[in-house]
């Protein structure tokens, strides 16, 4: 569907962009340290710079989890530090996270599935709301879940062709490559990704994941 090549290109410019941002504020908050001797703007130049970096630490542990080695292995997930990373990345959009984990058996494979599936919901409710994750096995196979609700909810129509198989009709870009992304890696455990819209909800759900990862 699309040649690996352009596929690094495209992941790597995501990954870019979803950096940009904060690390646009702490270079802002050093360029305004060394241009202000006034006690008010220094402190608020170093707030800025706080939570710049803070920002851009927790995308940048959810970005090497999801894209990165780190997502790889079949090892057993450290399910407080996939907590602490998706929390700290939610912190760094509008909406919030609730968890409902019902498995005994969660890989680092499943987490990387979980954190793209995150990024897709985030993703889906830029104004705010709710990102509901559960996690629960289904006989041998895992299903994962991330519903995210709030105002204006929506799921774009290069996810659905995606999800179905099919070309986007705007073609590949940063934007367009993490739907791809994540349906490749939910089809490396042998499992399915869907995803459904209603009125302020849209739900994706991974299933029939390999239980152990």
């Amino acid at each position: 569907m699309i040649e690996p090549s352009m596929l690094a290109t495209y992941i790597a410019s995501r990954i870019c962009h979803d950096l940009i941002s904060p690390v646009a504020s702490v270079n802002s908050a050093l360029e305004l340290l060394d241009d202000t001797t006034d006690p008010e703007m220094q402190a608020q130049a170093e707030q800025l710079l706080v939570s710049g970096a803070e920002a851009a630490t927790a995308r940048l542990q959810l970005l090497r989890y999801a894209f990165g080695s780190a997502g790889l292995s079949d090892s057993a997930a450290d399910r407080h530090e996939v907590k602490t990373i998706i929390e700290s990345f939610m912190s760094t959009h509008k909406p919030n996270v609730e968890w409902d984990i019902q498995t005994e058996h969660f890989s680092c494979s499943h987490a990387r599935v979980l954190m793209n599936m995150v990024i897709l919901a985030a993703g889906s409710i830029p104004r705010g709301g709710t990102v509901h994750l559960k996690v629960a096995n289904q006989g041998d196979a895992l299903n994962l879940t991330a519903t995210a609700i709030g105002p204006r909810a929506k799921v774009s129509d290069y996810t659905i062709s995606i999800f179905n198989e099919r070309l986007p009709g705007e073609g590949w870009s940063a934007r367009t490559i993490q739907p791809l992304f994540t349906r490749m890696v939910v089809d490396e455990l042998g499992g399915e990704i869907e995803c459904t819209s209603e009125a302020e909800t849209v739900t994706y759900r991974a299933i029939n994941l390999r239980g152990k990862g």
